[in-house]
């Protein structure tokens, strides 16, 4: 079959939605989309299938677009060896968990992006690698004599591929219900297990876990400040998982993977020490990392954690909204010709733009007068604390902050007009959704409702936008939805409406709720097993069905649906959910057990199934203000905590009635008598603190 040329460029990608897909519509090799007509041409020609796998914010991916698939020989050699499928990773997570995890089977290594697997017509992938050079460098061979390699293999080998093909296939179906083992440990000693793993990779210097490529992993360090809180009333409260946490954090915010000027977090750091990052954002990190260091401020006070959220929250508002209120993707790593070019500063840039005070400030702050850290120029990170420029300027610390304050304001105006960093302006629910957690958090604990109002907005997005006849769409660009939502979209937007409920009532969220509860229940739930497939019991039919349990740069969909049910199941009194996330818990219990510490939102779902949550519902009335109620329900960190203050409207919550003003307290299925004062609430609440 030659290759199709239309207007929109020269394959099949120029009328795409993913900006990802479209970047690669002007390559002269002749790709797919991945979908019916690219598997049929492979079955008819008998050809394997070379599946790229990658996103539009990824650096390597469009080093190997620029140095292989731009270039005519070698899309020559893959247009006439192989039928070539592009797929965007963000749209299509069943995909790239399939064949990650087949790249895991077969390296025996971690994938990453890009990813290329050659696959047999029938989708069965027989060999796997990441980024391939152009020409071999570095140990790795060059693109165009894999392509070789493998073209001769598919001719040559046909057997030896077939039987590796089944033992794969084997493998997968395995990785689907791996039972636990013989002597399988409690819940309880499963979190210790957790706590203990990580502490083993933990780096007491300078944060985080295990060594460079260093990423945030907020559902790691989530998991340490749970455990901390979990152990508060225990007598013997284990500080050091808050150290972790804390140590981490404290870290990664006085770096350089967080955007010093505008506030927001890069990928990750290519360094052990934060300093240098990967410089593409992400929303998901953001997301989840502006909710996080909220928690991290109510656990401890510091001011810092304050002010890390809502420079985060800033960024996602000012940087990546859509003018109808929901979230974009991602900005590049790549602008102005280089990688991280747009963060990029000099001393003499500094001090054009700032008066003599604030460039001196800035110049010690960021360690200006040092060497450059980064091709030349500096990327800023902190050198020295607000508290320590204090003693070194004889400034008063307020004055140092407010001065900073006023030369981050000038720097990041003067760096609006640099050429920007390209974003990916398509609309990922699940994405949205750990935003919207986050700012809910964020706004609830910060007292900042301009927050609770963005994330109000775009949960009103979601609604509109992505759905359809009571099922969720994953993303959305232009004014088009596409791609039948996956669990983690209907898990984490389940969350999402819990934590905005949570900050701001209203009924129609909880309706919303409870119907994106029944769908998962419907179209996701292993009913044999227990658990939650990624994708719908309608989905396409692919070789390989996935259950994932482990957190990777999101938390595991198991673990925040059974999260999300067993709460939702509490609020609104259906034992269908709480039964649900009973079972998903029981069903993840043969892959805990191997690396527990992996595992942080299952284990925070199990956490809430041994210990259950407190559910707190408040109906103000007219003898007492909002604010009243919630300083005495939310008096400090207490994650297994959910408060509700609602409106005077509500009559049910989900199959129960519901009247009268005051306040209930309530731990799993047992319910106090309700209280009409604030200082009762927090005496109710100091009782059963003192009872667990």
């Amino acid at each position: 079959m030659a290759d199709q040329v239309n207007d929109f460029g020269n394959n099949r990608l120029g009328q795409a939605l993913s900006p990802y897909l479209q970047e690669h519509a002007d390559n002269p090799v002749d790709w797919y989309p991945w979908g019916p007509e690219a598997l049929a041409r492979a079955r008819e020609e008998n050809k394997p299938i070379l599946l790229s796998i990658g996103y539009s914010a990824c650096h390597w991916c469009h080093v190997m677009a620029e140095e292989s698939f731009s270039d005519p020989d070698t899309a020559r050699v893959m247009n006439e060896q192989f039928i070539n499928i592009k797929v965007d990773r963000e749209q299509r997570p069943d995909l790239d968990r399939i064949y990650q995890t087949a790249h895991q089977l077969l390296t025996g290594r971690g994938g990453g992006w890009p990813l290329t697997v050659f696959l047999d017509p029938e989708q069965t992938p027989f060999f796997a690698g990441t980024y391939f050079p152009a020409e071999p460098r570095h140990g790795l061979p060059g693109f165009r004599d894999v392509l070789s390699q493998i073209a001769t293999a598919w001719r040559e080998k046909g057997a030896a591929i077939a039987e590796q093909n089944t033992a794969l296939r084997e493998a997968l179906n395995r990785l689907t219900h791996a039972p636990a083992p013989d002597g399988a440990r409690s819940r309880r000693q499963l979190l210790e297990a957790a706590r203990d793993g990580l502490a083993e990779e933990f780096d007491e210097r300078f944060g985080g876990f295990g060594s460079a490529p260093k990423f945030p992993q907020a559902s790691q360090n989530e998991r340490l400040l749970r455990h901390y809180a979990l152990t508060l009333g225990e007598g013997q409260v284990d500080r050091h998982a808050l150290h972790m946490a804390c140590l981490t954090l404290r870290r990664m915010g006085l770096g350089g993977i967080y955007d010093q000027v505008g506030g927001g977090f890069a990928r990750y750091s290519v360094d052990d020490y934060w300093i240098i990052p990967h410089f593409e954002k992400m929303l998901t990190d953001n997301g989840q990392l502006l909710g996080l260091y909220a928690q991290a401020w109510q656990a401890t006070g510091d001011g810092l954690f304050r002010r890390i959220a809502r420079e985060t929250a800033d960024w996602v508002l000012r940087e990546m909204t859509h003018p109808d209120g929901g979230f974009f993707t991602s900005l590049d790593a790549d602008s102005g010709g280089g990688e991280g070019r747009f963060y990029l500063w000099t001393p003499d840039e500094v001090r054009a733009v700032l008066e003599p005070q604030e460039a001196r400030l800035t110049e010690l702050r960021f360690g200006l007068d040092e060497r450059a850290n980064f091709e030349g120029q500096w990327h800023l990170h902190v050198n020295m604390t607000f508290s320590e420029l204090a003693k070194r300027l004889q400034m008063p610390r307020d004055e140092v902050v407010s001065t900073w304050s006023s030369a981050r304001r000038k720097l990041l105006t003067a760096r609006e007009r640099r050429l920007r960093p390209g974003r990916d302006e398509k609309i990922l629910t699940s994405a949205n959704a750990l935003t919207i957690s986050g700012l809910a958090r964020a706004g609830r604990l910060l007292g900042e409702p301009d927050l609770v109002d963005a994330s109000d907005g775009a949960l009103r997005f979601l609604a509109r936008e992505l759905w359809q006849d009571e099922r969720l769409y994953a993303s959305w660009r232009n004014g088009v939805a596409e791609l039948t939502g996956y669990l983690d979209d209907y898990a984490d937007l389940l969350m999402a409406l819990l934590d905005q409920l949570e900050a701001r009532w209203r009924g129609e969220w909880l309706d919303w709720a409870c119907q994106l509860g029944e769908q998962l229940l419907a179209h996701f739930e292993d009913d044999e097993h227990g658990g939650f497939f990624l994708t719908a019991d309608d989905h396409e039919r692919l070789i390989h069905r996935p259950k994932p349990y482990t957190d990777d740069a999101l938390p595991s969909g198991n673990g925040v649906a059974a999260t999300a049910l067993g709460r939702l199941g509490h609020l609104t009194g259906r034992a269908r959910f709480l039964q649900a996330a009973e079972r998903a818990v029981e069903a993840s219990r043969g892959s805990v057990e191997r690396v527990p510490h992996a595992h942080g939102a299952v284990l925070n779902a199990a956490e809430e199934a041994m210990e259950p949550p407190e559910t707190v519902i408040i109906r103000p009335g007219s003898g007492h203000e909002t604010s009243d109620w919630r300083h005495a329900a939310e008096p400090g960190y207490a994650p297994r905590r959910q408060v509700f203050i609602l409106d005077d409207q509500t009559t049910r919550l989900g199959d129960q009635p519901f009247q009268g003003d005051g306040a209930w307290l309530c731990r799993g299925t047992h319910c106090l008598p309700p209280v009409e004062r604030p200082d009762e609430l927090r005496e109710q609440l100091a009782a059963s603190a003192d009872a667990q």
